[in-house]
């Protein structure tokens, strides 16, 4: 799929809902998402996503649509310098983001993760999850999101 702007990348996200045990990606029209070589496999059967692309590809503008979606009404920030940024959920439990670019080694925020992976209600978004991925559940989705010279993005599910 290719994002042509922000509006878009928030659109798609905030479509990309959890159905309660799984992520179903739809299009902002409702269709559902088919793009990349996992699309056919269907949804993955996990509360955890990794979102992987370059700096300034559009993550946290996902997580922000995603949010929306997921009725969080406050403002969404980057957590590129706090490292994690956790959002009550309205049916309960939170959406966590967490940004391990600056990380070489997570340390401390490993056990935070590892305390919020236990949660079945928590939603997880993880950007630059290298660090992490021994304990990222096997079956999580990823996304991938690819800058385009065109200024667009490519979506990889």
């Amino acid at each position: 799929m290719i994002i042509h702007s922000e509006q878009e990348m928030l659109d798609f996200a905030e479509n990309f809902t959890w159905a309660g045990d799984a992520f179903l990606a739809r299009t902002p029209g409702g269709a559902p998402a088919t793009t990349g070589e996992d699309a056919a496999a269907g949804p993955a059967q996990s509360n955890v996503i990794e979102l992987i692309g370059d700096v300034g590809a559009g993550k946290t503008t996902f997580v922000r649509g995603l949010a929306k979606g997921l009725g969080i009404k406050e403002p969404v920030v980057s957590p590129s310098f706090t490292i994690s940024k956790s959002y009550a959920l309205p049916s309960g439990g939170f959406l966590v983001h967490y940004d391990f670019y600056r990380l070489n080694d997570p340390g401390i925020m490993l056990d935070d993760l590892e305390e919020n992976l236990k949660n079945p209600k928590n939603i997880i978004v993880i950007e630059w999850g290298e660090s992490v991925k021994d304990i990222l559940p096997k079956n999580h989705t990823k996304i991938e999101i690819k800058y385009n010279d065109d200024n667009s993005r490519e979506i990889i599910l």
